[in-house]
């Protein structure tokens, strides 16, 4: 799979608290750009195969158009119908990347595939996905990886 490269984006961000003696706020540098599968991945609480699967998922989520858009479509009309080379259309690509997102989250199971859809499609910081799930701290991590070592085996990846 190829996976392109973000470019960063860093902003300072502090706590809601004071973080010192003195008064002063701490802050952190950050890159707004970085998914929160790719910051999991890259410190190491997710193995490769489970970013794929992620990676994967939110790459069939982003083709079937499914999250709100504007309502006038401003992409340019293409004749060839895309040039992908697979002999489907716009819209017959968009359905099969459709089965094959339902299909992965059937595979996650109920239970998990609520915490792998927050994080993977939506985006959200793993302690944002646990806090709106009303689960407790630090349990979403676990579960998160069994979800996606369970896409995993629907893509096929090893």
């Amino acid at each position: 799979m190829q996976r392109e490269l973000v470019e960063r984006e860093l902003t300072e961000v502090g706590p809601k608290r004071d973080g010192s003696a003195k008064g002063r706020q701490r802050t952190v540098t950050v890159n707004v750009g970085e998914s929160p599968l790719t910051w999991l991945h890259s410190r190491g609480h997710l193995d490769d195969r489970q970013f794929d699967a992620g990676e994967r998922l939110r790459a069939d989520y982003e083709r079937t158009q499914l999250s709100p858009s504007v309502t006038m479509r401003w992409d340019p009309v293409r004749v060839d119908g895309g040039g992908a080379g697979d002999g489907l259309t716009p819209s017959e690509r968009q359905l099969a990347a459709k089965a094959r997102f339902d299909g992965a989250m059937t595979e996650a199971g109920a239970g998990l595939k609520d915490i792998l859809w927050r994080v993977a499609c939506g985006c959200e910081a793993l302690p944002d996905a646990e806090k709106g799930l009303g689960w407790p701290t630090r349990s979403g991590k676990l579960v998160l990886k069994l979800a996606l070592d369970r896409v995993a085996d629907f893509y096929r990846i090893r």
